[in-house]
């Protein structure tokens, strides 16, 4: 059976003393339940330190929100692989729509930084997802297999079970919008059915694959519910402890 995970990505958020506190915050409250699930935070990389020690309590893990496509170099601003692992970093999140869309990182640039991650034995949690005008033309499996096969399916079956995949409409990101359940459900089978054909039906049944836009302890159990949701990836809720919490909970 597949142990859910629940991400929380702060995106860019919190000043130090804040992410800190949330930190405290988040540990106390995770001491006193027990939560099925694990739970990963992706804090902003200045934070990232703070919060692996944290981490050794063993509460939760750490993952970044991005990483290089470029092992090391001449690259000012980037922050590679090797860097993050040598921080006790255990996640990644790539392909985000936001980096999709503000940053403009295209399935080749994606491809890289997946390569990547997983050459410093970094999980990535690969985000894909369509924008509401795809899904009203209904091209939403369509942009959702090309993100998949694009991204992804250069991997041999070894490397490809390191991987985590989260479905994230981009119509839901952030708007207070939720897929229904339903909707969620279909995509996730849909994604899996995908990885059935490439890679066999044991490594499909084994991928986690996460739902991501609007989480919140409102809608979670509903949507972890579904047939083949595993967790989710959750951004705003994830700065509320409490809120968090409750959704970690929920994760069963």
């Amino acid at each position: 059976m597949r142990k859910k995970i629940v991400a929380g990505n702060w995106k860019m958020n919190l000043c130090f003393e804040e992410a800190e506190e949330l930190v405290e915050e988040l540990i106390d409250l995770l001491e006193d339940v027990d939560i099925e699930a694990e739970v990963v935070l992706c804090p902003p990389f200045p934070y990232l330190e703070m919060a692996t020690d944290y981490a050794q309590e063993g509460l939760f893990k750490i993952g970044a929100q991005n990483l290089s496509p470029f092992s090391a170099g001449a690259y000012t601003g980037e922050v590679s692989g090797a860097m993050l692992k040598s921080m006790a970093v255990d996640y990644c999140i790539i392909g985000h729509s936001e980096r999709r869309k503000y940053f403009e990182e295209d399935d080749k640039m994606l491809t890289l930084k997946v390569n990547q991650a997983l050459e410093h034995s970094l999980i990535p949690i690969f985000c894909v997802g369509e924008s509401l005008p795809e899904r009203e033309a209904e091209k939403h499996f369509e942009v959702v297999r090309r993100q998949v096969r694009h991204g992804l399916f250069h991997l041999d079956t070894n490397e490809f079970e390191k991987v985590v995949i989260a479905y994230e409409p981009v119509w839901a990101i952030g708007t207070g919008i939720t897929a229904t359940p339903a909707q969620a459900a279909e995509m996730h089978a849909y994604i899996r059915t995908l990885i059935t054909e490439r890679y066999g039906e044991d490594v499909a049944k084994a991928t986690l694959i996460l739902y991501g836009g609007s989480c919140t302890s409102k809608n979670a159990a509903e949507l972890f519910a579904q047939e083949g949701v595993d967790g989710g990836l959750v951004g705003g809720a994830s700065l509320k402890a409490e809120e968090f919490v409750e959704i970690c909970k929920l994760a069963k």
